[in-house]
């Protein structure tokens, strides 16, 4: 089997979490690690002895051996980084938020093409089988034209250890920019991509962390398509207790939430130290990332999706899709192959070695990325304005994205 040589640039809490796709993939190698931590450099050799370790980016860059880069270093950094491997000659993969400006997207969108090489913007929910299965059988027709989109999710999300550039929303942090765009993707996916206005509000309602945690957004298609997202992430409530087979508990339990919030107000918890055991070889690596391996699906980040047509309404199952229609309640089971727990990271791997070895479409390459993070954009804008946003920069999902994928039920 033909080979992609991956190198990461920055093998932090993102990193950790898309490793364990890359280890299942016969067709991934990880050549090459970059980060400045050495520590987290340390535990990369340690289980990737064949794979060199740099403390630069640039140099990652220089290496030939590298022929494609995983970008998961702080936000600040996406722009700057990515355009330094196509200007190198990689093929980019970078994760959510793509930029932390529309400057900056546009400048990496030009760098791939005048490079001639792919950009793909990365790791968001849009990926999953099952958001996948929604958009075949949106487009099937069997149960007539779109009429509303709706997400909304309940999330620990704020609670979790953060850096001091992730608490700073001009770098990137905060619940609009880095969940935004799973939301977002999605919706844009089901509906067919092109957004005409947002009107939203976002909420910063925690004295202990200085960053938007909430946000609400009434969003139209230029179809007249109607879709409202919700993200809450304070952690009070959790999504996932809205299911028969969820519980109470995200990242963390109810008790474990109110005591990391107690130690935030008291200002004695070592945020520095339960980041480290999330990252590579860290105490709690495995429970975060590589922990399940057949989870059943709950409202996580992403939470609930809820499509509604002429004749039916969609939305995940445990196992799958529900399809309340005519005939009632069907409970449609998708094949999700080897995309169970964290390894639905696939998708994103499998499309840029689709695109860079087999010359397939890249469907979810820098301008996708680009209208995403407009849209993100436009929601803080839309809040600290107060008025609706029109947006510019929206480009179509092209009808034939998995065309290969079986319609679910059919």
């Amino acid at each position: 089997m033909r080979k992609l040589r991956i190198g990461m640039i920055g093998i932090g809490v993102g990193g950790a979490e898309i490793l364990p796709a890359m280890d299942t993939m016969e067709s991934i190698e990880l050549v090459a690690g970059a980060d400045v931590v050495q520590t987290t450099l340390d535990r990369f050799k340690g289980r990737y002895p064949e794979a060199k370790t740099y403390l630069s980016a640039q140099d990652l860059c220089d290496d030939p051996n590298v022929e494609a880069v995983w970008i998961s270093s702080p936000n600040r950094f996406h722009a700057p980084h990515a355009i330094m491997a196509a200007n190198a000659g990689k093929h980019v993969v970078v994760e959510k938020p793509m930029a932390t400006s529309l400057g900056e997207a546009a400048s990496m969108v030009e760098a791939a093409e005048r490079n001639r090489v792919h950009l793909l913007a990365g790791h968001t929910r849009a990926f999953i089988r099952p958001i996948r299965g929604m958009r075949k059988i949106i487009a099937s027709g069997k149960y007539g034209e779109l009429r509303a989109l709706n997400i909304w999710s309940f999330s620990d999300w704020m609670l979790r250890p953060r850096t001091p550039d992730e608490l700073d929303v001009n770098q990137g942090g905060g619940i609009p920019y880095r969940q935004g765009p799973h939301q977002i993707d999605t919706v844009r996916l089901l509906g067919g991509g092109m957004l005409r206005s947002v009107r939203a509000q976002t909420g910063q309602w925690m004295k202990e962390r200085s960053i938007p945690g909430y946000y609400a957004a009434f969003m139209e298609f230029e179809s007249g398509l109607p879709a409202t997202i919700v993200h809450n992430g304070y952690g009070y409530f959790s999504g996932a207790e809205l299911v028969p087979w969820g519980e109470d508990k995200q990242v963390y339990t109810a008790g474990q939430r109110a005591a990391i919030r107690a130690a935030l107000r008291a200002g004695t918890r070592d945020e520095t130290g339960e980041k480290q055991q999330i990252r590579i070889g860290g105490s709690r690596e495995k429970e975060y990332f590589t922990g399940v391996s057949q989870a059943a699906w709950v409202p996580e980040d992403m939470g609930f999706a809820i499509a509604s047509l002429d004749r039916a309404d969609l939305r995940q199952s445990k196992y799958g899709i529900y399809i309340h229609g005519d005939e009632g309640k069907r409970d449609v089971e998708i094949d999700r192959g080897n995309e169970t727990g964290v390894v639905q990271r696939r998708a994103e791997l499998e499309e840029l070695y689709d695109a860079v070895v087999h010359g397939k479409p890249l469907w979810h390459d820098g301008r996708w990325g680009m209208a995403t993070l407009e849209v993100c954009l436009a929601m803080m804008q839309s809040a600290r304005e107060r008025r609706e946003i029109m947006l510019a920069h929206q480009t179509p999902m092209h009808p034939d994205y998995d065309a290969d994928l079986p319609t679910p039920g059919a």
